[in-house]
């Protein structure tokens, strides 16, 4: 079950440096794939090779491997019990990586509301599609959504389970029974590698329960818990969370949209790029 949240991963993380292009896909010491956000962390790359390999044998120079990993990142939500949508197709593969963009552009789980709203303001209207002026704090708290399937490194949030921005306590904003269990999880100095589930009491259902643990203090992360509990959400996007705890319809409606903004997020097509024979490798 893990790897349907790996592959949703895979699809944002790839448009979010230099568009829907495969570009993580790409080996190489200066390929995103060894960017800080996504080196021992980004997974699924085998995944989409097996189904690129497949595809070849029917097809053979058909099927991008951008269109590939955004299919399958619509099919690992609606297998996890989410909704499905239309995946735009006609993508084509990038022939570079950026592996600064993706240590500069993506998100942080240690990053405030206003500094991931200012990233994805940075690519302007185009990048997200069409959203505009507060849309862009929309886009991050569906975005978050996501986090309602898979699992998080104990080294992404062991900031705040003892001495949080040095106040020798832990992350008031977290659950005082969560604390106790991921403390035992994850000890000081212990194997940061270890994971705890993103979306507590409803671990690999895609739903919006994970809107309900920010509720109830119980966001893993802490740019999770901010888009309910800091003083910046009050005015972007505390409401929206209550909505989407409430209105589970709601969250898959807006979730959808914002998938297909995303997919269309600076794709290659007509003659740009290339359909590639192998994810890894741009074709010789």
């Amino acid at each position: 079950m893990r790897m349907a949240a790996s592959l949703l991963r895979l699809h944002f993380h790839d448009c979010f440096v230099n568009g829907c292009d495969a570009s993580l896909c790409l080996d190489g010491s200066d390929g995103e794939k060894f960017a800080a956000p996504n080196l021992n962390s980004a997974r699924g790359f085998e995944v989409v090779d097996s189904i690129k390999t497949a595809v070849e044998s029917a097809c053979s120079g058909v099927v991008s491997c951008a269109d590939i990993i955004a299919i399958a990142a619509r099919d690992a939500v609606l297998l996890s019990g989410g909704p499905t949508w239309k995946v735009l197709l006609g993508r084509r593969d990038g022939l570079v990586a950026n592996q600064s963009g993706a240590n500069s552009g993506l998100p942080s789980p240690f990053e405030s509301i206003d500094v991931i709203t200012a990233k994805n303001s940075n690519f302007g209207t185009e990048r997200l599609g069409g959203y505009t002026n507060s849309k862009p704090v929309l886009y991050i708290c569906l975005c978050a959504g996501a986090h309602t399937i898979g699992q998080a490194k104990c080294q992404l949030f062991s900031n705040r389970l003892f001495n949080f921005s040095g106040t020798g306590a832990p992350d008031i904003t977290l659950d005082a029974t969560m604390v106790s269990d991921l403390q035992n999880l994850c000890p000081l100095n212990g194997d940061g590698n270890i994971t705890a589930p993103l979306d507590r009491n409803s671990v690999d259902l895609f739903d919006n329960h994970y809107y309900k643990n920010l509720l109830d203090k119980k966001g893993i992360l802490s740019s999770d818990q901010i888009l309910f509990s800091s003083d910046e959400a009050v005015a972007t996007t505390k409401t929206r969370v209550e909505q989407y705890s409430n209105d589970y319809t709601l969250f898959f409606a807006d979730f959808v949209n914002s998938m297909i903004k995303m997919g269309n997020i600076h794709p290659l097509t007509g003659s740009n790029g290339e359909i590639r024979k192998n994810c890894r490798v741009v074709n010789s």
